[in-house]
């Protein structure tokens, strides 16, 4: 099945895609730097040997793609609503969900799949995040000159709330934990996902399966963490305060839901070489980077926990934690290729550009493994319907 990847970034949700199935017939994005990176790793591996298109995607023409596209996906850039941004959502001219909204006009795809950052949903943007939601429902009732948003808004929910008309695809949005489906790594993303409503298909965002109590579970009350990662009992951290009185809750009535145990940071990068005392460990992408500290907020993320969020970064320094916080309580951070196991791409993609660009790509990209698993849950939805 055909796609087209907007605003593709590092690949995450690209490679999650392809990965699913789908035949990536054009991948648009403008950062140099990533585009690079794309084109390095199809100079090596035949599976990503995906069209590249370098550029402005409010320039693309989608009538150069013959034979159109089955699914557009994409994460629209998410600084006007990121918690770490300058939150002016719909004022700011790096809102790229109208160009979201147009691919899927002018391609008219069975399917799509937009993912953008947990502020989206913010209460502040909630007015917003609707008319996102209306636009993507009704692609086709497009907005005139000179009217505005809001004055667009208004006509798309006369049109919605119509007796007489139905949506062209039906929306669904979940805000997703990528931990709870097999990432390394505590991060949250907001799904749009929407299918043509004369395909008729009923679909539901897939169930996670993996917890956060299934992991508690398995350090503090079975005991299996430590011992299959061969954790002397010396370096276990040790329960106290309320993690003490929850681990004794948890003892006595030992309630276990069935799922996997969240994956740490320790399970994900654990057997790659320290960087800093194995300087040359012939590990692509695996540098040290001296400078990692501590501030209010900003601590690192602990090695027997999955890593907090990755963070894009600002002015060329990447997030406070963008960090490993070690046992002993000092802290290093992250290298390129620890960083992009903790988002799940392959060992065998590489990154371009200096670290603080790679670091950039990471920190904006969709974990592989989350895309994965949404993209194959609609694969197989359009496979039923007669898409496939």
């Amino acid at each position: 099945m055909r796609s087209v990847e907007l605003f593709a970034g590092a690949g995450g949700l690209a490679i999650g895609m392809s990965n699913a199935g789908f035949r990536h017939a054009a991948v648009i994005e403008w950062n140099h730097d990533a585009c690079d990176t794309f084109r390095e790793n199809q100079e090596r591996h035949t599976r990503f040997e995906w069209p590249v298109f370098e550029g402005d995607v409010r320039k693309f023409n989608y009538n150069t793609l013959r034979g159109g596209a089955v699914v557009v996906s994409g994460g629209p850039p998410c600084q006007p609503f990121s918690l770490g941004g300058r939150h002016r959502g719909y004022t700011d001219e790096r809102d790229m969900f109208p160009e979201a909204v147009r691919a899927v006009r002018e391609l008219q795809p069975k399917a799509f799949i937009f993912e953008n950052v947990k502020g989206l949903m913010r209460e502040t943007f909630s007015t917003y995040f609707e008319y996102i939601f209306l636009q993507l429902s009704h692609p086709f009732l497009g907005r005139r000159t000179p009217e505005s948003w809001r004055e667009h808004r208004a006509r798309l929910e006369k049109h919605h709330t119509s007796k007489h008309t139905r949506s062209d695809y039906n929306v669904v949005y979940r805000l997703l934990n990528a931990a709870d489906y097999g990432v390394p790594q505590r991060r949250e993303r907001v799904f749009l996902v929407g299918f043509r409503s004369d395909l008729a298909v009923e679909w539901s965002f897939p169930e996670p399966r993996f917890s956060e109590d299934a992991l508690f579970r398995s350090k503090w009350i079975t005991g299996e963490y430590w011992e299959i990662w061969n954790v002397h009992r010396r370096e276990r951290s040790r329960p106290s305060g309320r993690l003490a009185a929850r681990v004794e809750k948890q003892r006595q009535a030992d309630c276990f839901d069935g799922k996997l145990p969240w994956i740490t940071v320790r399970q994900a990068i654990g057997d790659l070489p320290d960087p800093e005392k194995c300087p040359k460990n012939g590990v692509p992408n695996h540098t040290f980077n001296p400078g990692a500290r501590t501030y209010p907020g900003h601590t690192g993320s602990p090695f027997d926990e999955p890593a907090k969020t990755l963070k894009a970064g600002d002015h060329g320094v990447p997030g406070g934690e963008n960090m490993l916080a070690r046992p002993d309580g000092s802290v290093r951070y992250f290298t390129v290729r620890e960083a992009a196991r903790l988002q799940t791409f392959p060992d065998s993609y590489t990154f371009r550009g200096a670290w603080t660009e790679a670091m950039r790509q990471l920190g904006n990209a969709v974990p592989v493994r989350l895309a994965e698993v949404v993209a194959r849950s609609v694969a197989r939805t359009l496979v039923a319907a007669g898409c496939g």
